[in-house]
C-alpha cells in the first residue's frame, strides 16, 4: 500500500530532486562529501533547499502547463517568452536562500556571501549560478520527458503494428478455412452420387479435416507431423474424386520431431491449388508430384502438376486469395527465413518452398495437448 501510494502521489519525485542538486552541488565543489556535509548538515541547507524547490517548480511549470498550452498549440512566441519569465523567475527566487542560510548561521548575508537586499545585488546574484541551475533543471526536465514520450509512442506503435500483424494473419487464416471446407464438401457431394462407399471413405477424411480446422490450428504454430496429417487427408480425399487419368505421386519422410513447429495451411494452399489446377486431358496423362522433406530444421516442399494450355498462367494471374495469401502470410511469419520459387514451364506448374522451422515453445504444446 506504501508503495502504491509513493507512486500514485509521485513522491518519488523528491528525493530525485534531492540527489540532482547534491549530484549537481558535488560537482560544483568538487567532493561528495564536502557537498552531502553541506547540504544535509550544516546551516547551508537552506540555501541547497531553494536551489531544489524553485528549479523544480520551473521545471514541472514547463512541462505541464507551458508545453501543452502554447508549445504543442504552435504559440512558439508566447512559450518562449513566458519561459524566460519563469526562468528568471527561479533564478531570482533561489536567492533569498542565502538570506536565510545567513539568518541561520547567526549573521548576515553581506558578510556571509556579499549580498545586500537591493535590485541590483539580487540581479547579480541570480544571473550566475541559479540562473544556470535552472535552466539544467529545465533542460533536464524537457530531456526525461521528450525521452519518456518517445518510448511511450515506439511502445504504442509497436502494439499497434502487432496488433495489425495478427489481426491480418488472422484475417488470411480465416480466408483459407472456408476456402478448403468449401472445396473439401463439393467433395464429397460428388462422391455421394458416384459412389457411396468412397463418399463414406470421404466423410470420414472429410471428419479429421474438420477437426484439425476447429481444434489444432488456432496456435501460430502447430506440429508439423499434424499439419502433414491434414495434408495427407486432403490428398486422399482429392484422389477420391479424381478421374483415373490422373496420377498422384505423394513423397514425404515419415518420421517427423515432434517440437518441429510451423504455420498452419502454409503447405496445404500449393497443394489445394495444384489439384485445382491440374491438366484434365483425356487423351495424355494428368499428374501431381508431392514431395517433402526436412533437413537439419531446413524444409524442402515440392509440388507440381500437369498443365495444359493456358491453364498454369490463370494459377498465377486469377490464383485469388490461395497463392497470394499464403505468399504473404509466408512474409508477415517468416520474414528472410524462406525462399519461395514458382516455375510455369510448357505442360508443368511446379512450387518449390524452403523454409527454415523452428521447434515450438512449450506453450504452443501444451495448448495443443488441451483440445
Amino acid at each position: 500500500m506504501a508503495s502504491n501510494w509513493f507512486i500514485k502521489y509521485k513522491i518519488y519525485h523528491i528525493p530525485f530532486w534531492m540527489v540532482y542538486s547534491y549530484l549537481l552541488w558535488s560537482l560544483e565543489i568538487g567532493s561528495l562529501a564536502d557537498a552531502a556535509h553541506e547540504m544535509f548538515f550544516s546551516v547551508f541547507f537552506a540555501k541547497s533547499f531553494f536551489y531544489t524547490i524553485f528549479p523544480a517548480f520551473a521545471v514541472y511549470f514547463n512541462l505541464y502547463f507551458l508545453i501543452p498550452r502554447y508549445l504543442q498549440k504552435g504559440r512558439y512566441g508566447l512559450y518562449i517568452f513566458i519561459l524566460a519569465l519563469t526562468i528568471a523567475a527561479s533564478s531570482l527566487l533561489i536567492v533569498p536562500g542565502y538570506f536565510v542560510s545567513a539568518w541561520l548561521a547567526g549573521t548576515n548575508a553581506k558578510k556571509m556571501f556579499g549580498l545586500t537586499w537591493s535590485w541590483s545585488s539580487f540581479y547579480n546574484a541570480a544571473r550566475t549560478t541559479p540562473l544556470t541551475n535552472t535552466i539544467a533543471a529545465i533542460t533536464l526536465g524537457m530531456s526525461i520527458k521528450l525521452t519518456k514520450n518517445w518510448l511511450e509512442t515506439q511502445r504504442r506503435h509497436q502494439a499497434l503494428e502487432k496488433e495489425k500483424l495478427e489481426t491480418e494473419l488472422k484475417f488470411l487464416k480465416y480466408q483459407f478455412n472456408p476456402h478448403f471446407l468449401f472445396n473439401s464438401i463439393n467433395s464429397i457431394f460428388f462422391l455421394i452420387h458416384k459412389n457411396p462407399d468412397m463418399a463414406s471413405a470421404s466423410l470420414a477424411k472429410f471428419s479429421e479435416l474438420l477437426r484439425h480446422q476447429l481444434y489444432e490450428c488456432n496456435d501460430q504454430q502447430i506440429p508439423l507431423d499434424k499439419e502433414i496429417a491434414y495434408l495427407e487427408n486432403f490428398i486422399e480425399l482429392e484422389k477420391l474424386r479424381q478421374n483415373e487419368n490422373l496420377t498422384v505421386s505423394v513423397n514425404m519422410e515419415p518420421v517427423y520431431s515432434p517440437d518441429t513447429g510451423i504455420a498452419p495451411f502454409i503447405l496445404m494452399t500449393f497443394v489445394e491449388n495444384a489439384f485445382k489446377h491440374v491438366s484434365k486431358e483425356k487423351d495424355h496423362a494428368n499428374w501431381i508430384s508431392i514431395s517433402l522433406e526436412l533437413n537439419a530444421g531446413q524444409l524442402h516442399f515440392t509440388v507440381a502438376n500437369s498443365t495444359s494450355g493456358n491453364a498454369s498462367a490463370e494459377v498465377v494471374n486469377y490464383g485469388g486469395i490461395g497463392l497470394k495469401n499464403v505468399q504473404r502470410r509466408l512474409d508477415l511469419i517468416y520474414p528472410g527465413q524462406y525462399d519461395l520459387d514458382i516455375q510455369n514451364n510448357a505442360g508443368k506448374f511446379e512450387v518449390k518452398l524452403r523454409l527454415r522451422l523452428e521447434e515450438l515453445t512449450h506453450k504452443a504444446t501444451t495448448q495443443m495437448t488441451e483440445y
